[in-house]
């Protein structure tokens, strides 16, 4: 009886090789940022989109390019300016005087793998056209839908410090962001090591390093197991604690949504089949809490003031919260 109890419901052998293939392409280009390629393919994997925040020069957009060098899959970069119109991005009917008809020409939008550069030089008019396919996964234009190919993810980067010519991004859009993901300055180490490594490559040559190593159906056939990984009711209960907890904390203005308590199942969830599991642990919620949560919480004005981090308030509310056994 005890043998069946512990059985593994779901193999997730074939998920673990396939994460294994991807970091190994991802490596061989990135050094060090071992946190950001571990949480873009959580991301890829529990079908979200990803904000990486950091300054110039930290390969935000290189790490990008490669993840989608290494899926079989379209791709599309789109460069973020102040003078980009939503038809920029999302596309828009022409006039074709052959047929006498309007023909819908679509925009770069419509790829899989979408690399936003620099999301917040944009203004809020091109930001809000994002959160119909961000959130729904189609495009509506003079009330025609267009549904987007699957699998379909956006990972966008910003720059935290050069806030001249920059929008803060809406509320609304930040919270379709499955993670935020920070990225430090490498160690000195890491430093030496791409100088040694890369001093004499060009940027073709990096990508050119990258083969593809999954394909579109088994992505999509992953996330369907990832789907599959039981979470307990107690545990829906540990992430239900942490949520509202946001929203009572004196700490915070604005707490999360319930988009983003599904956020964190899912992203736990592939956390621990990427560890060989088939159910999520409490250290699972854990570890995805705070890239799930920085982005979607607003701090009072006066622990802003006080230099207080989303980070450290989030991590303080999750240790806070009984560890269910």
């Amino acid at each position: 009886m005890e043998e069946t109890l512990f059985e593994q419901r779901i193999n997730v052998s074939e998920l673990n090789a396939a994460v294994a293939n991807l970091q190994a392409e991802i490596r061989k280009i990135i050094v060090g940022q071992d946190e950001m390629v571990q949480l873009i393919i959580t991301a890829i994997l529990a079908d979200g989109h990803v904000l990486i925040e950091g300054v110039p020069g930290v390969a935000k957009t290189l790490a990008a390019k490669l993840v989608a060098k290494s899926l079989q899959t379209g791709f599309s970069r789109i460069q973020f300016t102040p003078d980009l119109m939503p038809s920029d991005v999302l596309g828009t009917n022409i006039y074709n005087p052959g047929n006498t008809s309007f023909e819908f020409k679509r925009g770069p939008i419509f790829s899989n793998i979408i690399l936003i550069d620099e999301i917040n030089r944009a203004p809020a008019k091109t930001q809000a056209a994002l959160f119909e396919v961000m959130e729904e996964k189609q495009v509506t234009i003079d009330g025609i839908t267009h549904k987007m190919e699957l699998p379909f993810m956006v990972l966008a980067t910003q720059n935290p410090i050069e806030q001249e010519g920059t929008y803060r991004l809406p509320e609304a859009q930040l919270d379709r962001f499955l993670f935020k993901i920070v990225v430090p300055y490498p160690t000195e180490a890491e430093e030496l090591t791409i100088l040694q490594r890369f001093g004499s490559m060009d940027n073709d040559a990096k990508t050119d390093a990258v083969n593809a190593v999954i394909s579109t159906t088994e992505i999509m056939h992953l996330r369907q197991l990832v789907r599959s990984v039981v979470a307990e009711e107690k545990l829906l209960n540990f992430i239900a604690k942490i949520i509202v907890a946001t929203r009572n904390d004196k700490a915070i203005y604005l707490g999360a949504s319930p988009r983003a308590s599904l956020a964190l199942l899912q992203a736990a969830k592939a956390t621990a089949a990427i560890l060989g599991r088939d159910f999520i642990t409490p250290d699972d919620i854990i570890y995805a809490a705070v890239p799930v949560l920085r982005h979607r919480i607003i701090l009072t004005p006066e622990k802003e003031m006080e230099g207080v981090s989303e980070d450290d308030v989030i991590l303080k509310i999750v240790h806070g919260i009984e560890v269910p056994r």
